[in-house]
């Protein structure tokens, strides 16, 4: 397949890097940092057993003169869609795939600007990484990766799910390919997002107390807005899923983290702000999940500040 990722940051590097070995990948980016190190070295998978994957998409800064892709991924943040999308509206044929594995819920409003809802795939991945260097990631933490049209049908997906799965991703199509995107959701609401406040590895939400009591509080709330939408979530199953990918991924460092680490602005507004808004919506009290959109944006603000 001819596959183009945009945004080649920790996640980006992971999917183009992955893909690259059994498909024709370009992965796009604007840091001429990230660019000029993939294509002179390829991208450097740091895997959790020690070893190193070495895989080697081509990266650009622009796609002027590439024709219509087969797929495109976006991995870019959240804010940045539609810019990435406008920008290289060349990728984009009336037989191209759009495909949002990002963080966060509501992405799909943005994709279906530039492809009709036949064509856009929302999902979600287990798969977590962080980046080291310029070209080099470390894949703190594996599972299964999950896509579905906005209408179902999704068996017709079966192609790209096969592909993905061959590459090294388990991937598979779902009809309610929304429940799947709430449930990644709770892991970055509930952990990932604690992992950028207190500037700690996923391990910590599992093994201090004080943080795995607010991990719970905040898995509460989001289930009781996810099941307001009729989704049909069990509390102590989610909770135990969550603690699951804490436990596996011990010294796993989520995007949310290196952002308010290194001062950007982070995607809190489309993980826990996507909770808030769906529970203002429903008339449902979220004061956790309020307090921490309201702290991460203090820490950007800071940061701000402090340059």
């Amino acid at each position: 397949m001819k596959i183009t990722v945009l945004g080649a940051g920790a996640m980006g590097s992971l999917f183009s890097g992955y893909l690259s070995r059994k498909n024709e990948v370009t992965v796009v980016d604007v840091s001429d940092a990230m660019v000029n190190a993939i294509n002179a070295n390829g991208v450097s998978i740091k895997e959790k057993d020690g070893s190193v994957l070495t895989c080697h998409p081509v990266a650009v800064k622009e796609t002027k003169g590439i024709g219509p892709q087969d797929l495109v991924i976006v991995f870019v943040k959240s804010m940045f869609t539609i810019a990435a999308l406008e920008g290289n509206r060349n990728l984009i044929g009336p037989e191209t795939y759009l495909m949002t594995l990002q963080n966060g819920a509501g992405h799909e409003s943005k994709l279906l600007k530039f492809a009709d809802r036949k064509h856009v795939i929302i999902g979600s991945t287990q798969h977590n990484s962080s980046v080291i260097q310029p070209g080099c990631i470390f894949h703190g933490g594996s599972g299964i990766t999950s896509i579905g049209l906005l209408d179902g049908g999704s068996k017709q997906l079966e192609p790209i799910a096969q592909n993905l799965t061959s590459c090294g991703f388990e991937c598979h199509t779902e009809e309610n390919v929304q429940k799947q995107v709430w449930k990644k959701m709770f892991t970055n609401t509930a952990a990932s997002s604690l992992t950028a406040l207190f500037q700690v590895p996923l391990g910590f939400i599992h093994t201090d107390p004080n943080a795995n009591w607010l991990m719970r509080q905040l898995c509460r709330e989001a289930v009781e807005v996810a099941n307001s939408l009729g989704l049909g979530f069990d509390l102590e199953e989610v909770t135990t899923d969550v603690e699951k990918v804490c436990i596996n991924a011990p010294n796993g460092y989520t995007s949310i983290y290196a952002d308010i680490r290194d001062g950007r602005r982070s995607e809190v507004d489309t993980i826990s702000g996507s909770v808030v808004e769906a529970a203002h919506d429903q008339g449902i009290s979220v004061p956790y999940h309020e307090m921490v959109v309201k702290c991460i944006h203090a820490l950007e603000n800071k940061s701000k500040e402090t340059r």
